[in-house]
């Protein structure tokens, strides 16, 4: 039994998906075929000898009727024809009262017990002296004591028979070689998607290139079945890794841009300092704050491209966060970093809290609050409003300009009047990402009167704990 196991693991290891469903649909199918054949042999078969043993009854009746009264022996000896009564013979239940002339139909002793009433009439196949087949009813001969045999020729049901078995078995071999066409179409037509998709798995794999797709059968949607609603689910897993490798390859290609700048200052003035012994005091003064200041720049760049890049770390643990608090204490430090800007709080609802990581949502409002300071005019006020579900951001700034509305959180991009401040173009980015982790939404919005407003609508808590990385 193990050997055969192993045997039928080998052929499921080493024979392709299609050549195992071809072969279990066609043997499926010709099991029916041989089943139906055969049931309906049997029943040819029953029916033929149900009618025969029918014709023996009518004759046996018929032999008593016309034969009340006989002596043991022989009644009729020919057995010509299916209808008519033929090889007709009564035995008595007493071997000493046999007659002296032999019996043509044979004599054993369960003829004798059905004369006297031990056994009940049966049916049985015999051969007659002459050869031919024949097939024999044995009842009670009335009530004198005696059995009464009628046996009635059968090569005609036999012959019948036999052509019955011939003709099913040509019909159940055509099934069986049905089947195996069938099973091969089946197993083709069906597994067409599933070879569809593993090519163009196989072609993604040595081309690294995922825009390619499974073509689809037409039809309306309610009509694909399983094996086309995982092409599409490939097509569609396809299409989100297309969109990943594409915003990947968008983030290199625009941290290298940004970086570029920054970098070749920092080399410039590393370089310069390198030759100290050349510079005035002042110079060597500026020349290091200008390398603070850069070096600054690029950590600050490189943290946010951290920051969005990161997928696959650990989430930190939530907790209630009252945002209050936390607003005041980020408020406080924008005012340090930048003298210049008076931040005005208004916490009309300072009970509002929100489960998160509390250092992201500082992150988050000191993005907000560094744009808006970086676009305010010197001594223009920061009005910064929290209420119920609701935080506001606005400067009196220049404002966001209608063509850039659309793009004001894309990675990487400044407006045009904004390209000669500082910054990378990843702060409000990185704030839209952090409040759709935390269940919030971040929009942007020309202020009335001038200026621009942010709004950071808070929505249900999250069902999971918030992903800092990109989603």
């Amino acid at each position: 039994m193990s050997s055969r196991r192993r045997l039928g693991a080998r052929w499921r290891r080493h024979r392709p998906l299609r050549t195992r469903l071809a072969v279990a649909a066609s043997a499926a199918v010709a099991l029916v075929a041989v089943g139906v054949c055969a049931a309906a042999f049997f029943v040819i078969r029953f029916e033929l000898y149900q009618q025969l043993d029918l014709n023996l009854t009518q004759s046996a009746t018929l032999t008593i009727q016309q034969n009340r009264g006989a002596a043991p022996g022989v009644l009729a000896g020919e057995c010509r024809y299916l209808s008519a009564p033929a090889c007709a013979q009564v035995v008595p239940a007493d071997p000493v009262k046999d007659p002296a002339r032999p019996y043509l139909l044979p004599v054993s002793p369960p003829v004798r017990e059905v004369a006297t009433g031990e056994r009940r009439p049966y049916t049985t196949n015999i051969t007659l002296p002459g050869g031919e087949p024949a097939r024999m009813l044995t009842t009670t001969f009335g009530g004198s004591g005696a059995s009464l045999q009628v046996a009635l020729r059968s090569d005609t049901v036999r012959k019948g028979v036999a052509q019955a078995a011939w003709l099913l078995s040509g019909v159940g071999a055509a099934g069986v070689l049905l089947a195996a066409a069938l099973g091969y179409w089946v197993s083709r037509t069906g597994l067409a998607p599933v070879a569809r998709l593993t090519a163009t798995a196989e072609h993604i794999a040595a081309t690294r290139d995922p825009s390619h797709r499974i073509e689809l059968p037409p039809g309306p949607p309610h009509r694909e079945d399983e094996v086309t609603r995982l092409a599409a689910s490939f097509n569609t897993m396809l299409g989100e890794l297309e969109q990943s490798v594409t915003a990947q390859r968008r983030l290199v290609a625009d941290a290298s841009h940004e970086l570029r700048t920054p970098l070749t200052a920092l080399r410039t003035n590393a370089e310069l300092l390198a030759r100290g012994d050349r510079l005035t005091a002042v110079q060597r003064e500026r020349a290091s704050a200008a390398l603070g200041r850069q070096i600054r720049e690029v950590s600050i760049l490189v943290n946010d491209l951290i920051d969005l890049a990161r997928d696959e770390e650990p989430t930190p643990l939530l907790e209630e966060v009252r945002l209050a608090p936390l607003l005041a204490h980020t408020v406080d430090t924008a005012r340090a970093h930048w003298p210049a800007t008076p931040f005005q709080l208004d916490l009309v609802d300072a009970s509002v809290t929100l489960p998160g990581v509390p250092a992201r949502l500082a992150r988050l409002i000191s993005n907000l609050l560094d744009n808006a300071a970086k676009f305010s005019p010197p001594g223009s006020p920061v009005e910064v409003a929290l209420s119920g579900s609701e935080l506001t951001v606005r400067d009196h700034g220049p404002g966001i300009a209608e063509a850039d509305l659309p793009h004001v959180f894309d990675r990487f991009y400044r407006a045009e009047r904004a390209r000669a401040l500082p910054g990378s173009g990843l702060g409000l980015a990185m704030a839209r990402q952090i409040a759709r982790a935390h269940g919030a939404e971040l929009s942007a919005h020309p202020a009335p009167g001038g200026g621009a407003l942010f709004r950071l609508t808070l929505g249900p808590p999250p069902t999971h704990p918030p992903v800092t990385g990109v989603g």
